[in-house]
């Protein structure tokens, strides 16, 4: 497959819907963040990297985090995770609190906020540090020991997360959390402020693509079973609630995060990361949505 033209014509196509959407400026510092930026890079299943625009800058992982969040918890309990958050699509935004008084505090599934702070209170409830295991996580799958969360982001996000503090006490309220409801919210903050770039993004999801093992390594991450499962999670319910026209407009297993970055995976094949700030109204990258599209489209390459 020729990467390197596919990523130049996407790259120049993209030009005009560079800066539209709208920041995630609920956050302060991401609201800094210039709207026109794009990255784009793909990691093949033998390690090949190719890029285009501004896929070696970092920037705010944000709900990606939460991919990597649940792995590592998933690790440590297995299908026990299951018994306190769903693998349901949620049919509602990525913060909303109704479905948690009907379903008595057991949230639809681990990438919406609530499910993730459920994950994060199991990381907490096992690690010293639950942000400081994860980003150690990251440097491990991705072979790069500078990653880490950006502190100014992390405190941008704890000043505004009354919405996640709420949350947080729901859960608490019906015994699903095990962590004080403020450890977990501030761990939670930390870990979406990690910081990676496009090319960082798609080389840690690169074990989905290939049973559950990191290629660089041979560490193997989950089994091939559960990570078939973790994969098909991402289809469902990894795009918020704009899962299913994701599916048909891209077609491949992803996450994304307000930060701007979408990671998809095509098993066997590549895992992918594209960046673009400007957000769609449901949270995700207006201009990475399109890309990754264009991507599918010019490749022919998609899980269908």
């Amino acid at each position: 497959m020729n990467y390197p033209a596919i990523l130049e014509q996407i790259h120049r196509d993209i030009q005009p819907y560079l800066g539209t959407g709208r920041v995630a400026d609920y956050i302060p510092e991401l609201a800094k963040i210039p709207a026109d930026r794009f990255g784009m890079a793909v990691v093949t299943a033998a390690g090949d990297v190719h890029r285009i625009g501004d896929a070696d800058e970092r920037f705010s992982v944000q709900s990606i985090s939460k991919l990597f969040a649940c792995t590592l918890a998933f690790q440590l309990i297995d299908d026990e995770l299951w018994s306190r958050v769903g693998r349901e699509p949620s049919g509602t935004a990525f913060n909303s609190l109704v479905q948690l008084e009907t379903e008595q505090g057991k949230p639809r599934n681990p990438f919406i906020n609530a499910g993730a702070l459920v994950v994060t209170d199991v990381l907490c409830r096992r690690f010293v540090s639950a942000e400081t295991a994860l980003v150690e996580f990251m440097r491990r799958l991705t072979g790069e020991r500078t990653v880490d969360y950006d502190l100014r982001v992390a405190q941008s996000e704890l000043a505004n997360a009354h919405r996640n503090r709420a949350m947080a006490h729901f859960i608490a309220s019906f015994g699903n959390l095990e962590m004080p409801a403020e450890v977990v919210v501030d761990a939670y903050c930390r870990q979406c402020a990690i910081s990676m770039s496009c090319v960082e993004l798609a080389r840690a999801a690169l074990f989905l693509c290939n049973g559950g093992v990191v290629p660089a390594t041979g560490e193997r991450i989950l089994d091939s079973s559960s990570t078939k499962r973790l994969s098909a999670l991402m289809l469902t319910c990894g795009t918020y609630d704009a899962a299913g026209d994701f599916v048909f407009r891209v077609g491949l297993p992803a996450k994304s995060g307000v930060g701007g970055g979408i990671v998809a995976v095509l098993p066997g094949e590549m895992a992918v990361c594209v960046w673009s700030p400007g957000l769609d109204s449901n949270g995700n990258s207006l201009a990475g949505t399109l890309a990754l599209e264009w991507l599918t489209t010019h490749t022919g390459q998609s899980i269908f």
